[in-house]
């Protein structure tokens, strides 16, 4: 296959950088994801809404609040650059393109609401599923493209990269450049090289590799996975988001309670008597404070105090007509396992929510090797520095997914190279079928050392422990990836396994507490 951009990744930022590519209708766009279905996405299950500038508001104050929740480690151009183009793509791209609305009041005004950390109120949402309404929107939009083709259930297995996959040997003289990856067909089973003149990496972030949390299946490490092994420069790997409030149940994927609960005035209790317990850790801030100092709260109350969740109450600060009208998603979907929002708090526990690091990318969404770009969640722009502010990662993927598409643009069309350049995918010796219980059973190994030795709380003998059990997991892991017959499950598990010990490793190399990296021997 042969194509004039690959974009690996079909949420916000793959999307965004597709919809800019596509205006120059000579050039012809891959869109591909390992989903059934497009719409399948981190970005589609963000509840939460969408940074803009709102009505008080400006861009020096969205800098602000965007640094202060990153602990000082932002990266002061790139957080300009969101603070600027940001707003610009939210009304030209979200709005008029895709034809986008958001929530308005009875007068037609968009309402902006206020979520942790912001000193404003700048976030729109659509009810309490604007990534999906978003994702819905920009996909409609994508697949009106002629020059755009959107593949479900293909999954990358490997970045094209020369010299390294050149068959010439002589290539080895040269430097090294993305030429597109190898492909695994859901409906085929079999790899075929996917041969592009640039390459976006748009796939996401790494949640499931912890026990608990709010990201679909999909979130593996698949890019930060395949960055790496490209030898691409990745960075800020120990920060990673927690966030406070997940519906407490079983499995590994839990429902989001968007941040915008505590908003609009959702306060968090102790569930034996009932006490409000912020003020011990924030008593300024309350259940506003950044998202890291409440998610440490609640996972030290759970833990000194043998409780297995918290509670989150909106139901005693706001009148039941405006919670369902704010949070009709959040209502149903409790309602179904017999609690009334309405009525009744919410049982909360902490999950693994976003990845801050990633492949370190410039303001125009390249990496570090030649003709490969990335947006989204598995890039490092240094806008979220040590932490996240609240609904800034779609507004992210959007101005990154852009921008590359632009720069890509300034390029003019460029041809892949040819075919024959390229090996075909060796299936010689593979001697195993992958088994799904094996795959299974590894996930969770790694999913518990994560959760337990590199989560919310680290120290040095913790993060020793879980690299030393790693490491010898993944090199099992990829032992038996060498001499199996590939599947989307065992992909997953080996880009699972990398994207554990980058996480680990970088975290035991920090021995500073900072932002969503909390060691309890900083010393």
């Amino acid at each position: 296959m042969q194509t004039d951009v690959l974009i690996i990744g079909s949420g916000i930022a793959g999307c965004a950088a597709a919809l800019q590519l596509a205006q120059d209708r000579e050039r012809h766009i891959t869109v591909l994801t390992r989903a059934k279905t497009a719409d399948d996405s981190n970005s589609a299950w963000a509840q939460g809404g969408i940074v803009t500038q709102g009505l008080h508001d400006s861009k020096a104050l969205m800098i602000e609040d965007v640094l202060d929740a990153g602990a000082g480690l932002g990266y002061i151009p790139a957080v300009e650059t969101l603070a600027v183009d940001g707003p610009r793509l939210v009304k030209d791209v979200l709005m008029e393109q895709c034809a986008l609305d958001f929530d308005r009041n009875a007068l037609g005004e968009l309402v902006y609401g206020l979520e942790a950390a912001h000193s404003s109120r700048r976030i729109l949402h659509v009810g309490d599923a604007t990534g999906w309404a978003i994702m819905q929107a920009m996909l409609k939009t994508v697949q009106q493209q002629p020059n755009i083709e959107l593949l479900t259930g293909h999954t990358a297995v490997d970045l094209i990269t020369f010299p390294h996959h050149a068959a010439d040997p002589m290539a080895r003289y040269k430097d090294q450049r993305c030429h597109g990856a190898y492909v695994l067909r859901d409906n085929t089973q079999d790899v075929v090289p996917v041969l592009a003149a640039h390459t976006i990496l748009a796939t996401g972030g790494l949640g499931q590799i912890f026990l608990n949390t709010s990201n679909p299946a999909g979130a593996r490490g698949d890019g930060l996975s395949m960055a790496y092994r490209a030898g691409a420069r990745i960075v800020n790997s120990e920060y990673v988001q927690f966030h406070p409030t997940t519906l407490h149940g079983p499995g590994t994927t839990k429902f989001l309670i968007t941040e915008a609960v505590r908003g609009e005035g959702g306060i968090l209790l102790t569930p034996d008597t009932g006490e409000r317990f912020m003020s011990k850790y924030a008593p300024e801030d309350m259940e506003l404070a950044p998202r890291d100092i409440v998610a440490r709260a609640i996972y030290w109350e759970m833990l000194q105090n043998d409780y297995p969740y918290m509670l989150l109450d909106i139901a005693s600060q706001q009148p039941a007509d405006k919670i369902k009208k704010h949070f009709p998603t959040i209502y149903e979907r409790l309602l179904q396992q017999n609690i009334d929002i309405t009525q009744h708090p919410i049982p909360v526990a902490p999950a693994a929510h976003y990845f801050c690091g990633g492949a370190l990318v410039d303001l125009d969404g390249q990496t570090s090797i030649p003709g490969l770009y990335a947006a989204g969640e598995v890039t490092c722009t240094g806008v979220h520095g040590a932490n996240r502010l609240a609904s800034t990662s779609l507004l992210e993927g959007l101005v990154w997914g852009h921008r590359a598409g632009v720069h890509i643009r300034a390029q003019g069309v460029v041809k892949p190279i040819a075919e024959k350049a390229v090996p075909e995918w060796d299936t010689s010796g593979l001697t195993y079928d992958t088994d799904p219980a094996l795959i299974q059973g590894d996930m969770q190994t790694i999913r518990n050392l994560m959760w337990h030795y590199v989560g919310l709380v680290r120290n040095q003998f913790l993060l020793n422990r879980a690299i030393k059990e790693l490491r010898h997991l993944y090199q099992n892991i990829e032992e038996f990836y060498r001499k199996s017959r590939l599947t989307d499950g065992l992909i997953g598990l080996r880009n699972a396994a990398q994207a554990a010990l980058i996480v680990a490793r970088a975290a035991q190399s920090n021995s500073k507490s900072l932002g969503a990296h909390f060691r309890e021997d900083d010393v």
